[in-house]
């Protein structure tokens, strides 16, 4: 049998082991599930763009079926989707001959966001793709994120000209679940 004082004293060495290990969490932002774009939505019951961040909608819905990614606080991002397609029109079904994609993410307040972007990724026939590298926000260089992610959006966008950032296809659900 334990003695109490054993016990609070095992009590208290578990607890303060997982308060260490949340403290030091090297993730800033994690997304888990997605939601694809609708070029309209509905303010005082007038159809406007949809404009996330400052970022316009593709012209046409959108839709996914699976969606995580990991933003670690270096920088890091690991971002993989699954059927992300066209969801109307003649060419439902399909990526419309997009094929690229990259992912921003968006930091701060929703009219004063910074924005953070990967470098473009492969995007095959399925609509799936896989980011994987370090974020920035002039195309060169590593990006230096703020240590929280206030109000975290995550958008995977087309790649336009140059390999600049383009419209957004899809967003991220925030996963506020700790590591």
């Amino acid at each position: 049998m334990i003695s109490t004082q054993r016990f609070v004293a095992l009590a208290l060495l578990v607890l303060s082991a997982g308060l260490q290990a949340h403290a030091g969490t090297k993730t800033l932002a994690r997304f888990d599930g997605g939601i694809g774009t609708d070029p309209l939505t509905a303010s005082n019951g007038i159809d406007v763009l949809n404009v996330v961040r400052g970022v316009n909608p593709a012209g046409r819905a959108w839709r996914i079926d699976k969606l995580r990614a990991s933003i670690g606080k270096n920088g890091s991002i690991s971002a993989r989707g699954n059927g992300l397609l066209l969801a109307s029109g003649d060419v439902i079904g399909t990526r419309a001959g997009i094929t690229q994609v990259l992912a921003t993410l968006a930091c701060g307040p929703a009219n004063n966001a910074t924005l953070f972007h990967s470098a473009a990724a492969a995007f095959d026939t399925s609509g799936n793709f896989h980011i994987v590298g370090t974020l920035t926000q002039d195309g060169i260089n590593a990006a230096v994120l703020p240590p929280v992610c206030d109000n975290p959006v995550l958008l995977i966008r087309t790649v336009g000209a140059g390999g600049a950032p383009g419209t957004w296809l899809a967003a991220g659900i925030p996963d506020d679940t700790q590591d």
